[in-house]
């Protein structure tokens, strides 16, 4: 590494802290002899916006637009982002650098033991189309209501009353040492998980190669290959956050499996599709599911959402 400290851009909520904390130790823990990374909040769009759904607002790029054009800029040299809070297709002249290994992918149900559990006709407080449709599909019943914020943020208002259970991303309960909130956990049978939950990706200008030497020894190569697996499948489905989506990649033995969900907001129409593939050649295996996906589902789909 340089002798100057690697400046590190990240939200400003309290998890993105948290984990731009934990690259800060790793880079430290890889590098004692250079000095600690900087790290250098910016407040995103997505950040400022909590009266919409990030579909109505602008995308999932409103979390990272304005990291991206710190790190073109050059005000900062690396950026760490929740994978799954990435755009599908990455700002040009920028590249992820590396993934930390995984963590718990699956998603936490809050105020219920289980889905079939939630009381008849309850108010489920979240801003996914992705929890929205899958939870849809199993209880048509419920009532999904808008829930934005950080994690705490959202606690806040469920112990409130705004509504009677919510979902959030076990990952994070973990890393803010908030598992206990969970009631349940979710298997990924019944709630399939975003592409990239549970993964922090850390992104660098595609022609910094001091952060490339730097990055190099906190990737977990296992997990960068099931990343790419879970973006190709979205690239080739066009993936948004106006488009109910889920994808989990896992290493078995020598291959790939990429289990890939889509549906339509309302849960009707839901299609899922699990392949095995080279695990050398993730982005083959994920466009292929996204491609059977999107066959499955039909073109009037894709011509409703856009």
């Amino acid at each position: 590494m340089n002798d100057q400290p690697l400046r590190i851009g990240t939200r400003g909520s309290p998890l993105a802290l948290t984990q731009a904390r934990m690259v800060r130790g790793l880079l430290a823990d890889a590098f004692p002899d250079s000095p600690e990374a900087e790290i250098v909040p910016i407040r995103t769009t997505g950040d400022a916006i909590t009266d919409r759904s990030l579909a109505d607002a602008g995308g999932k790029g409103l979390f990272t637009k304005e990291i991206d054009r710190a790190l073109l800029d050059r005000e900062v040299d690396i950026a760490v982002h929740s994978a799954k809070d990435m755009e599908t297709w990455l700002a040009e002249g920028t590249v992820i650098g590396a993934a930390l290994e995984r963590e718990d992918p699956r998603d936490a149900l809050i105020g219920a033991t289980s889905i079939s559990d939630i009381p008849r006709g309850a108010k489920i407080g979240s801003a996914s189309q992705r929890r929205q449709a899958q939870l849809l599909a199993q209880r048509p019943d419920l009532n999904v209501v808008l829930f934005r914020g950080n994690v705490e943020t959202r606690l806040r208002k469920l112990a409130e009353g705004e509504a009677d259970a919510t979902l959030l991303a076990l990952a994070g309960l973990n890393r803010l040492g908030r598992a206990e909130a969970a009631d349940a956990v979710l298997g990924t049978d019944e709630m399939l998980p975003a592409a990239g939950q549970g993964v922090i990706a850390i992104a660098r200008r595609d022609d910094n190669e001091s952060a490339a030497l730097a990055l190099a020894p906190l990737n977990d190569g296992a997990t960068l290959t099931c990343l790419h697996a879970e973006r190709a499948m979205l690239d080739a489905l066009d993936g948004t956050c106006r488009t109910p989506i889920g994808g989990l990649a896992r290493i078995v033995g020598d291959g790939l499996n990429l289990d890939g969900l889509v549906a339509w907001p309302d849960g009707s129409g839901l299609q899922r599709c699990q392949m095995t593939g080279d695990r050398d050649d993730p982005v083959a295996l994920g466009r292929a599911v996204g491609l059977a996906l999107r066959e499955a589902i039909g073109p009037d789909f894709f011509a409703a959402l856009d």
